[in-house]
């Protein structure tokens, strides 16, 4: 669209003459011109004129792209890599797979240590962990009022309002530092621990 030609002051002394009686007498035209006051009084009065003699509203603000989803594999990498790095260490996932029930305990037993020993080696390299509660199982505690439900969950007979005193079943574990490596681009996070082939 191109800009039309500005207006001598005559010209835009007869219009504000001729508007002002129109605005007056026809609300029509009255309500069609105040669009373009209320764009101007914001800064946001085009240049040039509106086509067909509309007037002028507010900017149309851009559409922007929606952003592409990650695929599951992609969004959850992180805990697929400390998945795999179980496997690798402990072979958790081999251990969990197995039908333990037709082992005998001493098989079972041997091979708990196994997985116990690598697993903690990753999660003492990865994760720093603290107890939720400093006190020892058994110890008596205090469960003050607006006590934090994500940290201390209460069982047993759960009445009244707090603060409780109970017995300290579990001190719970938090995660205070987190030290996973990168992820490459270029690695598929759904492979935890690729097939084995030894050749002859």
């Amino acid at each position: 669209m191109t800009d039309q030609p500005s207006l001598s002051f005559f010209a835009r002394f007869w219009l504000a003459f001729v508007c002002f009686w129109r605005i007056w007498a026809n609300p029509a035209f009255a309500q069609a011109v105040f669009p373009l006051k209320e764009a101007d009084a914001a800064g946001q009065l085009p240049a040039g004129t509106p086509p067909s003699g509309q007037p002028a509203g507010p900017p149309v603000p851009e559409k922007k792209e929606p952003v592409a989803a990650l695929p599951p594999e992609r969004e959850h990498a992180a805990a697929l890599q400390f998945l795999a790095m179980l496997q690798r260490e402990g072979r958790l996932i081999d251990f969990l797979q197995e039908d333990v029930a037709a082992f005998p305990d001493a098989d079972v037993g041997a091979a708990a240590r196994i997985v116990h020993e690598g697993c903690r080696k990753v999660l003492r390299q990865y994760l720093t962990l603290e107890p939720v509660l400093p006190q020892s199982e058994g110890d008596r505690v205090n469960v003050p009022a607006g006590f934090d439900a994500q940290r201390i969950r209460l069982t047993g007979n759960v009445a009244g309002q707090p603060p409780y005193t109970g017995a300290l079943k579990h001190h719970g574990w938090v995660t205070t530092a987190v030290k996973f490596p990168s992820t490459s681009a270029a690695m598929d996070p759904r492979v935890l621990s690729p097939a084995e082939v030894e050749l002859s």
